[in-house]
């Protein structure tokens, strides 16, 4: 169903008209999904609010689901459609960008402080599971005898989907432990300032339509960047890992920065930590669910590994035994982001990467 919300001829067409409709497309279904993720997200931190859980444990579940959104609406759209590197490729690439860009960038502006519950908890469950999916992909070929032809089967899918729940259960459980906040006097200040069941209802009716702008903008994403891979030789996984990923992770920009300049730098982090779970669990979950994945190559030499370099240099940095991030351990972060880039456009100019 998803597959078919817009035809691919509407894309083929416009592309034969002028291709530059196929860029305006792009720019704007990632409007789209920042708008409706942003939507979205609000509605849902007022509703976890009235639960009584804390900042950080907000980013690290409700705020990260909603942020990840479009990530797995894009996904999940693109294996519909026949495209699974678009959709593996969106969801590495967004661990990536999210820790080497967003991350990077964000300990360069300020100080962002450690909260040890989240990082002894969420923090190794994000290590884990970057290391589960190249650990997976990794045995797959193995098993197969050779890189080319690997696929991610649907039965890992619904693996990873089971782990989510049990995520989402656990950090459920742990937000009732963490040390900042009384659920009791949280849901107090809810009720006082007057979240009642018109406005859960309306909270859930901007959840529903944030959710709804989302998907159709996931849908106008892949119909565009599928175009713009075809007519201009651009490999749909280099694509998926540069344009299309950091398109779908604006929301986690956005909540980034936002986070920063409202005083709330542990939303930031507890968000990042939290998408980089979900990326793997919920978004090549959902995906490898819906459709098996073919794994290309690069994944091998180039993606993955890059995202483990950035899952464990933060990992290195949380070992250290101070209260804050640092701002200079934002620059390897950001050295490796614009390493990784220009390695993906010297390969392709190579001809290495290809269609």
């Amino acid at each position: 169903m998803l597959a078919e919300l817009i035809p691919e001829t509407f894309f083929i067409q416009a592309g034969d008209h002028w291709q530059g409709w196929l860029w305006l497309m792009a720019a704007g279904a990632i409007v789209l999904l920042v708008f409706g993720a942003d939507r979205a997200v609000s509605a849902a931190v007022r509703m976890a609010a009235a639960l009584g859980m804390s900042t950080v444990i907000i980013g690290a579940t409700v705020v990260s689901l909603g942020t990840t959104a479009p990530e797995t609406a894009t996904s999940v759209s693109a294996a519909f459609a026949g495209k699974p590197g678009l959709a593996l490729g969106n969801g590495v690439g967004s661990i990536i960008c999210n820790m080497s860009l967003i991350f990077g960038l964000s300990c360069c502006l300020t100080r962002l402080p450690k909260d040890r519950f989240i990082l002894r908890r969420h923090g190794w469950l994000q290590l884990g599971s970057g290391v589960l999916l190249s650990a997976v992909v990794g045995v797959l070929a193995l098993v197969h005898g050779g890189w080319e032809g690997v696929l991610l089967p649907r039965w890992i899918g619904a693996i990873f989907l089971a782990l989510l729940c049990l995520y989402m259960y656990l950090s459920v459980r742990w937000a009732k432990q963490h040390p900042d906040i009384i659920p009791s006097e949280a849901q107090e200040a809810a009720a006082r300032a007057g979240h009642g069941p018109k406005e859960v209802l309306r909270d859930l009716l901007f959840l529903a339509v944030g959710l709804a702008v989302v998907v159709f903008g996931a849908q106008v994403m892949v119909g565009s960047a599928s175009q713009i891979c075809l007519r201009y030789g651009v490999p749909p996984d280099v694509l998926a890992v540069t344009l299309v990923a950091f398109g779908t992770s604006l929301p986690e920009f956005v909540t980034a920065i936002a986070s920063i300049l409202k005083g709330h730098p542990d939303l930031l982090v507890g968000n990042i930590i939290g998408a980089n779970i979900l990326n793997v669990l919920f978004v090549i979950g959902a995906s490898a669910t819906a459709v098996p994945l073919r794994v290309p190559k690069p994944f091998f030499y180039l993606h993955l590994p890059v995202m483990l370099a950035a899952l464990v240099l933060f990992r290195l940095y949380v070992s250290r035994k101070t209260d804050r991030f640092e701002r200079r351990q934002g620059v390897p972060l950001l050295v490796l982001f614009g390493g990784y880039y220009a390695a993906l456009f010297v390969l392709v100019g190579m001809g290495v990467l290809k269609l």
